[in-house]
């Protein structure tokens, strides 16, 4: 009788790519803008920017003839003040993950080079989605919760995010609606499963857990949290709560331009109003500075609109088509730039003059300032030495803005179909 396969099968070689693909982005498209602006460094202490907040003088008609010219005065000015936040990432392995990936002819990948070299990516991609938010460090809103074996999931399709903001292995925490209440003040919980497309995670069961209740990042505990001073915490036109120190419902020089699309599609009118606000409140030279920041479903919003008013001129060749246009877009008058991490309700005019980062401690690895070591050893029950390591990316900055009326958005844009 034959032999057959399985009597070799103990000799056969296992044939491993030598490329490895990344499932997943590190897209870091607004703080990377921010990153290029002048850092101000700072101490422990707040940092002012000092605001010409109101204008001076009396201006009126006067009699010539012998009349009183009246007293004058000069313009207000005050400050906003604002200070850091601390960020850390941590990555830890084992010793046998070392000793198992160290050579060429043991993985196709070296784990302890690559996790050096992908830390910093992971956490400019955090940072990204941390400068989206409104200052609170809500990452997501949860509108179902099911709980099951001690799993809950969540679906989070009522804000503009989804599960964008969100990564699988991350620990969040879980507030309610309010911030008043934060639901895993025992413990903060992991995402176990993360399906970006459904807007859906799981995690270990967190009690009370309710729709309306939103994720909030890891290290944050206080009632309500107070995180990296983003987007939507600088780019509002609220008339209640605090910005930089200021009284949003006594100031209203501070607060910046909103047109509000009503859950409708986005039209032709509403980026030239968005764009007119800023002109109106502080002239034309900071209208003409604008970039257009937003989600590219909005750029597909945009460009439906075109194609109302497409016409295909043919030559008389052969010719390939292409009935799209490329990313070279312009909105009323503004670049328009895009981020998948952006809020897809909304467009952003935004001039990055007015916008800079106040830096207490810049990007990098945590190490001792005497030898500079930057990997640490784990420690056991026992108080030995464990076999693990872990080294940390941290940073202390913040992000700032010196004239919000500079500012305008579109909010609550319809989003196209299948986003």
């Amino acid at each position: 009788m034959a032999g057959n396969e399985s009597q070799v099968v103990g000799t056969e070689l296992e044939r491993v790519l030598p490329k490895v693909p990344t499932l997943f982005d590190r897209d870091d498209v607004f703080y990377s803008s921010l990153e290029k602006r002048p850092v101000e460094v700072i101490s422990s202490r707040d940092m002012r920017v000092p605001l010409e907040l109101r204008p001076g003088g009396k201006f009126g008609y006067y009699d010539p003839d012998g009349g009183d010219l009246g007293r004058g005065d000069m313009p207000t000015f005050d400050k906003a003040i604002v200070n850091s936040v601390h960020l850390r990432h941590t990555v830890e392995f084992t010793t046998k993950t070392m000793w198992s990936t160290d050579n060429n002819r043991k993985a196709v990948i070296n784990a302890f080079r690559h996790n050096l070299a992908t830390a910093m990516k992971e956490f400019r991609r955090q940072v990204d989605s941390q400068a989206m938010t409104d200052g609170t460090g809500t990452l997501g809103t949860i509108t179902t919760v099911a709980t099951a074996g001690g799993v809950d999931t969540y679906t989070m399709t009522t804000d503009g995010f989804g599960a964008r903001l969100l990564r699988f292995g991350q620990n969040v925490n879980v507030y309610a609606a309010n911030l008043l209440t934060n639901r895993t003040a025992g413990g903060e919980t992991t995402i176990t499963f993360h399906d970006l497309a459904n807007k859906t995670i799981k995690v270990t069961a967190v009690a009370g857990a309710i729709a309306t209740d939103v994720i909030v990042a890891s290290g944050l505990s206080a009632t309500p949290p107070v995180g990296m001073l983003g987007v939507k915490y600088h780019d509002s036109n609220a008339s209640t709560g605090t910005w930089l120190g200021f009284d949003r419902a006594l100031t209203p020089e501070i607060r910046a331009n909103r047109v509000n699309a009503n859950s409708s599609a986005l039209t032709l009118p509403l980026p030239r109003l968005a764009i007119n606000k800023i002109g109106d409140r502080v002239g034309m030279q900071y209208r003409k500075r604008c970039t257009a920041w937003t989600h590219p479903a909005q750029q597909q919003a945009y460009e439906e609109l075109g194609f109302n008013v497409i016409r295909i001129d043919k030559a008389a060749k052969e010719e390939g088509l292409d009935l799209y246009f490329n990313d070279n877009m312009r909105i009323a008058g503004a670049p328009l730039k895009t981020s998948y991490s952006w809020d897809r309700t909304r467009i952003d005019f935004i001039d990055l003059d007015v916008w800079g980062r106040a830096e207490l401690h810049p990007p990098g690895f945590y190490h001792n300032p005497d030898d500079n070591q930057r990997v640490w050893e784990a420690r056991g029950a026992s108080g030995g030495v464990a076999t693990s390591w872990m080294f940390y990316i941290v940073a202390s900055f913040n992000i700032f803005m010196n004239n919000p009326a500079a500012a305008s958005y579109i909010d609550n844009a319809a989003v196209p179909a299948g986003y």
